[in-house]
Order: structure tokens, then C-alpha cells, then sequence
């Protein structure tokens, strides 16, 4: 806990030195049963949804279907569309996040078990773990329909 914490103030400073803006992406993939795949990483608390940072010279689409190989072997469909963009302050004040969906997956076999995550697990929307971090909750609700949408991760 105290590394990741760590680890999150020294990117946020670099960032600010920088001057930089940072864009990551989250990926709402939902299987033929309507679960959503959430997983839960080595370094930090909570359920989230998979995905990371955008790399140069790639496109947040691009790195949204790349995420989500990479963290859960899940292959997404060609009917990934863009949910929204998100500030999200509690990393450095210039971060935002981009979320997609995607419903037309392909489960391929799951990677091993690494530093980056830890766990993975497809679950109903109206049954999230009590653990899921309240910025994936409401990217859910609000895909579901049931939540209003918000500015801020």
C-alpha cells in the first residue's frame, strides 16, 4: 500500500514538473451474459476496470483493446466505442481517463498471475464486489444507464 502510494506521488510530481497532461484508458468488457470483467491489480486497493496508459504514438482505441489483452487475455470485438472522458484529479490534476465498451468479446486464455494483477473476475453490474473503487462503480451505473454522468473520474 505504502509503495503504490509512493509510487502514485512520485508520477503525479514528475507530471507537474512536466507540465504534461496524462491519458489513460478503462475498458467496460461485458461477456454474452452481460457480466463486466473487473480486476484487481498488485499495487493498489479495489475492483477496476483493466486498462493502463496511452503509449506514444498510439490511439486511446488502440490502447483501450491492447489493455485489455495485455491484464486479462480478453480480445475485444470491433464494436468498441468511446463511453467518455474523464478528469481525474487524484492523479497529478492533469490526468484523464477515456472509457470504453465493448459487449462482442472474444476470451482467449488468461495470462498468468503477475505483479500487475492479481486477480480478475467477471461479475453482474448489479453485483459488484463491496471492494470496486467508487470511480468504477459509477463508470458502470452510468453504462447501465443507471447513473447520471460526471466530469471527474
Amino acid at each position: 500500500m505504502l509503495k503504490s502510494r509512493v509510487l502514485s506521488y512520485l508520477v503525479a510530481r514528475y507530471g507537474r514538473m512536466r507540465r504534461a497532461m496524462t491519458l489513460g484508458v478503462r475498458v467496460a468488457a461485458f461477456d454474452a451474459e452481460g457480466r463486466v470483467l473487473l480486476v484487481r491489480h498488485g499495487y493498489a486497493p479495489g475492483w477496476h476496470l483493466p486498462g493502463g496508459a496511452v503509449d506514444p504514438g498510439e490511439s486511446a482505441h488502440e490502447a483501450a483493446i491492447r489493455e485489455l489483452v495485455e491484464e486479462t487475455g480478453v480480445v475485444a470485438g470491433d464494436d468498441v466505442v468511446l463511453h467518455g472522458l474523464h478528469f481525474n484529479p487524484g492523479f497529478g490534476g492533469r490526468d484523464h481517463v477515456a472509457t470504453f465498451v465493448t459487449r462482442a468479446v472474444r476470451i482467449g486464455p488468461e495470462p498468468p498471475p503477475n505483479r500487475e494483477i492479481a486477480e480478475r473476475r467477471w461479475c453482474r453490474v448489479d453485483d459488484l464486489p463491496e471492494d470496486v473503487t467508487p470511480a468504477t462503480r459509477r463508470r458502470l451505473l452510468e453504462i447501465v444507464g443507471a447513473g447520471a454522468g460526471a466530469g471527474r473520474w
